[in-house]
């Protein structure tokens, strides 16, 4: 009921009303049944707009961080996400991983849409990072197709360490859905699966036009921090074009 609350009522409106977000390739959604939308993930506005252009109810797996704050501002993060049906994900260690996906195949197996960051965490620069193969091991397991979705502006409108958003046009835009049924049965296999998560982030990639990386984001993000730390200087973020 909060969800519906938060989407129609208190929240949906305003972020439409503000961003006046341009919505593109909405029909490759399906409108029943199970299924995953991958996207990149800029900014913390992301886990907002997405479910508010969606005609259908998305659970994402969200980091574990945003449930455990402390103060009273961290037990009304905590009430919103957990109100607002995500799942809190520990992303330290492989065992943390294997509970992200039984909890994401939980959310499949209900035909249900499943939403995800391949990237494993928010983009500290605006460039697309390498994606971890936990998609595509759920969208082999569940058998479900994968839709690519890009956010466009939402990294200008609020990058990391920006708490209050700025008035900035945002797209979010829909591509085709991607069929991974060719690889049914064959999700232990890791040159699948690393296939299957590349034609996942390249298809983001056409979506995004964002410069790519071929690193995970984490280990970009504290090489950045250490260089920073001795140098004296802050690397500069990199525009969208």
């Amino acid at each position: 009921m909060f969800y519906h609350l938060l989407k129609y009522v208190l929240l949906g409106p305003l972020l439409r009303l503000l961003f006046r977000p341009r919505i593109e390739g909405l029909e490759h959604v399906p409108s029943s049944g199970a299924a995953i939308v991958a996207g990149n993930h800029l900014s913390f506005s992301d886990h907002f707009l997405m479910p508010a252009v969606l005609k259908r109810r998305i659970t994402f797996l969200a980091k574990a961080e945003y449930f455990t704050g402390p103060g009273l501002k961290g037990r009304l993060t905590a009430f919103f996400f957990h109100s607002a049906g995500q799942i809190p994900v520990d992303r330290s260690g492989k065992e943390a991983g294997q509970a992200a996906i039984r909890e994401g195949l939980g959310v499949l197996d209900k035909g249900e849409l499943l939403g995800i960051y391949p990237e494993g965490t928010r983009s500290h620069d605006g460039r697309l990072y390498k994606g971890k193969v936990g998609v595509a091991v759920m969208a082999l397991k569940a058998g479900v197709p994968v839709i690519p979705c890009a956010m466009i502006g939402t990294f200008e409108a609020q990058p990391p360490g920006k708490k209050i958003p700025r008035i900035h046009p945002v797209v979010i835009r829909f591509g085709k859905p991607l069929d991974f049924s060719r690889y049914a049965g064959m999700e232990n296999e890791k040159a699948v699966l690393r296939a299957a998560t590349d034609e996942i982030m390249y298809a983001i990639l056409t979506l995004s036009g964002q410069e790519y990386v071929d690193q995970y984001a984490a280990v970009a993000k504290a090489e950045d921090a250490e260089r920073e730390a001795e140098t004296g200087r802050r690397f500069p973020r990199m525009p969208l074009s």
